[in-house]
């Protein structure tokens, strides 16, 4: 079938190259060719889509791609399409309705992931004043709960992040929301450069209250000065809603009542302990793709940060690796993208939290058993291995290397019983057993002194068990603690900086580095010092 390119067909002046067409498509303003049908754009539907850009961007609608529209579209901006709740002819009122709303006055919230740059605390605040705006003018409440269902999810990410819709990096798109309908979660590019109350960077008030507009309902107005115009503004010290967001929200959800706004989070003296700092056993750990730490327990699993879990987890496993149940397993992250879960006799297959297969592990991974302990790449000579009991298969190119399995006690050191392992940021090599973790030295190929440690204590936070703890509450909380710094797993000493490995990968041995290598080193140095002390 004869397929004919828009640009032989348009007008040059009018648009110019495959980006410009992809920036119409991709904000609204032109809908995607069939290439099974061949149908061409008209040069006047290319103009008027022109002119919708250049009225949303409050430049002169010439229908034209002249050098202030280029420049618009290279704007930082919202990534929610700015034709939803368009009409075609001229409109009643500026501003624009999705068409969904919320059918409660009370909504709750949680910011499931922050982002790297910011304290998490600060971010709290201002997703805080970000909501209060608007119920400052509606009688919508908002609540900030930590765990469970909420109506509002809050995410920072990078590029792919699930939902179908990745971020480009540094630049142009800074965050998006879903209507009502779809769910009303807002998401923020974590590679963007957040701040807050200064003028450097993106202010991070300002695109949190544009996104919960979209998660209210509303669409991009065309009022350059509103708050619900598509295209980031720059810092403003005093900012408050324009008229056009007050009459637009207010259509939605009518006036202030007398409800109450929602509260501030509180600094309270005692802080709720999960539950898993009750049983700090684990059946998963793995470093993912955004390069942050993950543990996974019966349903749920955990994020962590740099001083133990991060707020609003855990989170069911099934929410956000759809097809996936708990409990696991294992979990290995590869250098290629994907992630692997383990569970019984399957393993499936996901690239970030979309599942590609599931599929038997006899089948993908031949000579390897099912109902597996851990799974982990060893940074001692970058291949997969495989515990289960007390003995460990290594796994290359698709297959046992000859001479497995082996019996765990060859790694010196270890338990008799393995439940998680995984490699971190620093290169090292960590087994997770019962309530205790060890960490492996690649060189020396044995675990290193001053270990194990309590896994609860170091790496997700969690009180000491002196500690006065008391068994309270119900559902992933149980119990309160007094509020203190823990010390953490930070590994950021200088035995810990990443090692180095001399490799032997002879497929005979899982130790990096000979210690007759070593010995004869040694006796070289020696043997140098002497014939210089001789000489003088």
């Amino acid at each position: 079938m004869l397929i004919i390119s828009l640009l032989s067909f348009v007008d040059k002046s009018t648009i110019k190259g495959c980006k410009h067409t992809d920036y119409l498509i991709k904000y609204g303003y032109l809908t995607p060719q069939n290439p099974q049908t061949g149908a061409l754009r008209t040069e006047e539907s290319v103009s008027y889509a022109l002119k919708r850009l250049q009225r949303m961007g409050g430049v002169n609608e010439t229908g034209k791609l002249d050098e202030a529209t280029k420049h618009l579209m290279t704007l930082r901006r919202c990534g929610v399409p700015d034709n939803v709740g368009m009409g075609i002819g001229a409109r009643r009122k500026r501003y624009a309705l999705q068409g969904s709303k919320w059918a409660k006055k009370d909504l709750t919230y949680r910011t499931s992931s922050y982002p790297r740059g910011l304290p998490t605390h600060q971010v709290d605040d201002q997703v805080y004043k970000s909501l209060e705006i608007w119920s400052k003018v509606t009688p919508l409440t908002f609540t900030r709960k930590d765990y469970g269902k909420v109506d509002l999810d809050i995410k920072f990410a990078r590029r792919s992040h699930g939902d179908g819709n990745p971020f480009d990096g540094r630049g142009r798109t800074l965050a998006h929301a879903f209507f009502p309908q779809y769910g009303g979660a807002a998401h923020f590019d974590d590679e963007e450069p957040w701040s807050i109350e200064v003028p450097d960077g993106v202010n991070l008030f300002q695109v949190a209250a544009h996104e919960f507009g979209h998660s209210l309902g509303l669409a991009h107005s065309d009022v350059s000065t509103a708050l619900m115009a598509p295209f980031y503004r720059g810092y403003q010290k005093y900012f408050e809603l324009s008229r056009d967001d007050v009459g637009a929200i207010q259509e939605l959800y009518g006036t202030k009542s007398s409800n109450k706004p929602i509260k501030p989070p509180t600094r309270d003296p005692t802080l709720r302990v999960p539950k898993i700092c009750l049983d700090s056993t684990v059946d998963a750990v793995a470093r993912l793709t955004d390069g942050l730490t993950y543990m996974f327990k019966g349903k749920h699993y955990y994020r962590l940060n740099g001083y133990g879990i991060d707020p609003g987890y855990p989170r069911e496993i099934s929410w956000d690796w759809a097809g996936l149940e708990g409990p696991i397993d294992a979990v290995v992250h590869w250098d290629n993208g994907f992630t692997y879960f383990f569970k019984g006799e399957f393993y499936y297959k996901f690239h970030n939290f979309r599942l590609i297969y599931a599929k038997l592990i006899t089948e993908g991974f031949r000579g390897i058993p099912n109902d597996v302990d851990a799974v982990f790449v060893w940074g001692g000579n970058g291949k997969t291995y495989f515990f289960k009991g007390n003995e460990y298969w290594r796994y290359t190119d698709r297959k046992v290397d000859f001479g497995y399995p082996k019996p765990l006690t060859v790694w010196r050191g270890l338990p008799a019983k393995i439940d998680a392992a995984f490699k971190w940021r620093n290169g090292r090599t960590y087994f997770f057993s019962g309530a205790n973790y060890y960490r492996f030295h690649d060189n020396k190929f044995k675990v290193d002194e001053g270990y194990p440690r309590n896994i609860g204590n170091w790496w997700l936070g969690c009180p000491d068990k002196t500690e006065n703890l008391h068994q309270g509450g119900t559902g992933v909380e149980d119990g309160n603690m007094r509020q203190h710094t823990p010390s953490l797993e930070s590994d950021v000493n200088q035995d810990d900086e990443l090692v180095l490995v001399t490799q032997a990968d002879d497929n005979t041995s899982d130790q990096p580095i000979s210690a007759s290598v070593n010995l004869k080193i040694n006796f070289l140095i020696l043997i140098f010092s002497l014939f210089i002390n001789l000489g003088s």
